[in-house]
């Protein structure tokens, strides 16, 4: 049969290798509505001790661009993607 592996083991894992694009935060545009802690799928958004957004976790961040994609400010993104280079 399958195995069942414990909750929250993805963050035992340093999966910002496998990125393509790297998120950039831009802290001067944040409106700090936390879209992007909310839906990023690597819980790779870091947040200060008042709870406030304060960049990125590039160790579990795969460069998927959700945050970004999610993120209000307009015209210009408070997290913008570059390409990766390494």
């Amino acid at each position: 049969m399958g195995d069942v592996l414990d909750a929250g083991t993805a963050i035992q894992f340093e999966t910002g290798d496998w990125r393509s694009r790297r998120p950039v935060f831009h802290k001067d545009i944040c409106i700090d509505c936390k879209r992007c802690w909310l839906y990023c799928p690597d819980i790779a958004i870091l947040l200060d001790e008042n709870k406030k957004v304060s960049g990125i976790d590039y160790k579990h961040c795969k460069g998927c661009g959700i945050c970004s994609y999610e993120c209000p400010t307009k015209p210009e993104k408070a997290i913008t993607l570059e390409k990766e280079v390494k």
